[in-house]
């Protein structure tokens, strides 16, 4: 692990900020800490950064635990660089924001220009190096602060929020070109997002904050297709969640039996994505042992897709499918309309 953090507690005045907070960051992944607003995120990642201090709980960085202050601090956080969500852009040209970090090291001229000139095309801002800062736009500030940062070559690269505020173009590009230097330089990059998608698109691990506490951590696949609680599921975007009494290998929803693969008693909720639920015309005969017939209720287009809300024994299932699916079915509300879906692609929790 580059990074762990172990019962990580810090109090603003009387707020409780993080309440025992326990991460574990692998060397040379694309780490994303996601959570709501106010979780407490920001404050987690100045602490990962070495520019704050927790009252209680130990930091490691790459297996060592870091004192409290002295040049031993001082060197580890040398090799951590953080971006700021909203970086500040010293006065001058964007080559010389870039250097500065560079030039309080001591590292030659000559180097500088080579490092200043190559990063300047990673992050696509090549003919900006004499560009004074001041006229850049809000996309162009982010990625002259991510040039910042990477400049100085870290092991581990902190980003705070960097696509808040953009627009949809600016941000596709950012991310974009992250997960692409992330992939070139293999840099250990820890980033924070309240935006699930945002995530999705460069993490390769990552973790959900809620109130000062991880809710869970693991794969973003995990993450997305197994959550751990009701909170995770609405978080990561699941829908069709459904409290629910276990008997066995069955859920039963008021009275609609629905079929899963864990062998579980008691209650609790169950999500079912509505991208795993075929629509057909006529019953099938197939090997998945969720099968029903419903009748639909609503069609809503969803972006570039449509949601199908179908009634199902008192029960009203969201189903996802595209507009050439949709053409295709030629439904309407008030149309019957035939259902299945495999048994392992429903979560409990």
């Amino acid at each position: 692990m580059i990074l762990q953090m172990k019962n990580i507690r810090l109090k603003r005045e009387k707020n409780r900020i993080l309440n025992g907070v326990s991460l574990d960051v692998p060397e040379g992944c694309f780490f994303v800490l996601m959570g709501p607003t106010g979780c407490g995120k920001t404050t987690l990642l100045r602490l990962a950064g070495l520019l704050d201090r927790p009252d209680s709980g130990k930091i490691l960085f790459k297996g060592t635990s870091l004192p409290r202050k002295g040049k031993n601090l001082l060197q580890t956080r040398r090799r951590i660089a953080t971006m700021f969500q909203s970086p500040v852009m010293f006065r001058g040209t964007v080559s010389s924001n870039i250097a500065w970090g560079l030039k309080i090291r001591g590292i030659p001229k000559t180097e500088i220009i080579r490092r200043v000139e190559q990063i300047l095309g990673f992050v696509g801002l090549d003919g900006f190096a004499g560009r004074y800062a001041s006229t850049l736009s809000g996309g162009e500030k982010r990625r002259a602060a991510l040039a910042r940062a990477l400049v100085l070559e870290p092991e581990l690269l902190i980003l705070d929020e960097p696509t808040t505020s953009l627009d949809p173009a600016f941000k596709r590009d950012l991310l974009g070109r992250m997960k692409e230097i992330h992939a070139r330089t293999g840099t250990t990059f820890l980033m924070a997002t309240h935006d699930f998608t945002d995530a999705l698109a460069v993490g390769t691990v990552g973790a959900v904050m809620r109130d000062g506490l991880i809710e869970q951590s693991g794969s973003m696949d995990d993450i997305l297709f197994k959550p751990d609680n009701h909170f995770m599921a609405s978080f990561t975007g699941v829908r069709n969640i459904f409290p629910a009494e276990f008997q066995g290998f069955k859920a039963r929803i008021r009275e609609l039996s629905i079929a899963h693969a864990e062998d579980r008693h008691g209650h609790g909720f169950l999500a079912i994505p509505p991208e795993v639920i075929v629509l057909s015309l006529s019953p099938k005969i197939t090997s998945e042992r969720n099968r029903f017939t419903g009748v639909v209720k609503s069609i809503e287009r969803n972006g570039t897709n449509w949601d199908i809300v179908v009634e199902v024994a008192g029960v009203s299932l969201i189903v996802a499918i595209t507009t050439g699916a949709l053409n295709e079915l030629f439904i309407t509300p008030g149309s019957t309309i035939h259902l299945s879906f495999k048994a392992s692609a429903v979560h409990l929790f």
